[in-house]
């Protein structure tokens, strides 16, 4: 944003300075051919006048000595010439009298027009500056004085003066580009720290709170009200977990008093009461497990979000280590497959929990005779990915996207324990450390749970 801004205001500048200095450039040439054109019509009107006793006399040698001594002060060659237009006086080695310019110049004269004005000389001109005066007597043309000027001067006093102006602008253009990086600063030094506080509430550190800063007043009343709006999100979040931490705890003291009472009441329990009896045990335990499911839910995204290099390859062969025997003896096969080391960023101990929670499912879910594979891999240079892949019944494209949704489960497996947060628990520990968490259908059956982690350098 901060060098799209530059760009704009940059452009802003040059348009403006392009604005003013090429109408500035284009008037100082003009200037300077006018001055250079006014001064040579004076010197041709006094050589017209000279021209005209001298060519109503047939006296030419003071004409003559004048022209020549004009040459040779100023390097500016003249022409003189008669009725018919053919030269009289010729001054200057570089005069041409029939050349197609000075041909036109004289047949203007004779017509008994003056040079009135004259085209502007630009740097790249290398034509001479001619003038032409008509030499008459009483009203009538009897030839034509010209001068033919070199424009080298004119034209390099045009490039100093452009050269002049360029500096200036690019002197301005200097001060533009340092004034609108001070001002794109100043805008977006609220943006700046309005995307820092933003990704500290994303990775969980709700105190981070934006300081006093300058800017429009437009972003301070944002940062205000970002604060505010961080304020009461950061209670909100602590009030929900509060109350999900007392009341786990408030409700496992009762759960255990309960539980060991019907422990006490087992040696008294008749026969035909004790299918009851178990079934009032079973739903006891898996109230305990529920609340212990609530309770890792509420702290999920209070963990730790500080990312390390992990390498997944060792972790995963840990987690295959310890679900191995507990697999087969669900009679589901647990295989380990990809090669290492395969080092992402992810926070301490949260790939193994996620991993525990998704090879837990899948044994459990999948079903006797059945296969799990734990495999990793890197199918790009920027990311690591973990599959945990099982041959089970699977599920339909719309159950897998509804799985990570809390307390869902699916219709076939309400017969078996969990307390449905168990994907929901390892999402939120994935995403809390800037990585994703999917569920995909496996080939030709089965879920393939993906966890997908930044790779490091």
């Amino acid at each position: 944003m901060r060098w799209r801004l530059l760009g704009t205001f940059l452009t802003l500048i040059v348009a403006v300075l392009g604005v003013l200095s090429v109408p500035l450039a284009t008037a100082a040439a003009s200037r300077d051919t006018q001055a250079m054109f006014l001064d040579r019509v004076n010197d041709t009107i006094r050589f017209a006048s000279i021209a005209e006793t001298a060519l109503r006399t047939g006296q030419t040698m003071a004409l003559r000595a004048e022209l020549r001594q004009y040459e040779q002060l100023y390097g500016i060659g003249a022409l003189v010439v008669g009725r018919d237009g053919e030269p009289v006086l010729v001054s200057g080695t570089d005069v041409d009298p029939y050349a197609p310019r000075v041909r036109a110049k004289i047949d203007e004269a004779l017509s008994g027009n003056r040079s009135a004005t004259t085209e502007v000389f630009w740097p790249w001109s290398r034509d001479p500056l001619i003038v032409v005066e008509p030499i008459a007597r009483n009203g009538e043309v009897i030839g034509a004085a010209l001068t033919l000027s070199p424009t080298d001067r004119l034209r390099a006093t045009t490039l100093r003066n452009w050269a002049t102006l360029a500096g200036e602008c690019l002197a301005a253009l200097l001060v533009g580009v340092l004034a609108a990086s001070r001002l794109t600063r100043w805008l977006l030094r609220p943006v700046h720290e309005l995307d820092a506080a933003a990704h500290a509430l994303t990775e969980g550190r709700f105190g981070e709170r934006v300081g006093f800063t300058s800017g429009p007043r437009e972003l301070r009343n944002l940062v205000t009200s970002f604060n505010a709006m961080a304020e009461q999100i950061s209670m909100l979040i602590e009030r929900q977990r509060a109350f999900v931490s007392y009341a786990g705890h408030q409700l496992r003291t009762p759960l255990a008093r309960l539980r060991l009472a019907m422990d006490n009441l087992a040696p008294q329990t008749l026969p035909s009461g004790r299918e009851d009896h178990q079934m009032v045990i079973e739903e006891i335990e898996r109230m305990a497990r529920l609340y212990d499911a609530l309770l890792a839910y509420a702290h999920a995204d209070a963990a730790s979000t500080e990312l390390g290099p992990i390498d997944m390859a060792e972790v995963a062969d840990a987690r295959a280590a310890a679900w191995r025997d507990v697999a087969a003896e669900e009679g589901v096969t647990l295989v380990r497959e990809g090669e290492g080391p395969a080092v992402a960023l992810a926070t301490a101990d949260t790939v193994d929990q996620v991993l525990d929670a998704l090879i837990d499912n899948a044994v459990k879910f999948a079903g006797p005779g059945s296969t799990v594979t734990l495999r990793v891999e890197r199918p790009a240079p920027e990311w690591v990915e973990v599959h945990v892949v099982d041959n089970g019944p699977g599920m339909a494209p719309d159950e897998l996207g509804r799985a990570a949704e809390p307390f869902w489960r699916h219709p076939r497996d309400q017969n078996l324990d969990g307390s449905g947060l168990g994907v929901t628990i390892a999402t939120s520990l994935v995403t809390a450390g800037g990585g994703s968490l999917d569920l995909l259908p496996a080939e030709p059956h089965g879920v393939d749970a993906r966890i997908r982690l930044r790779a490091t350098r």
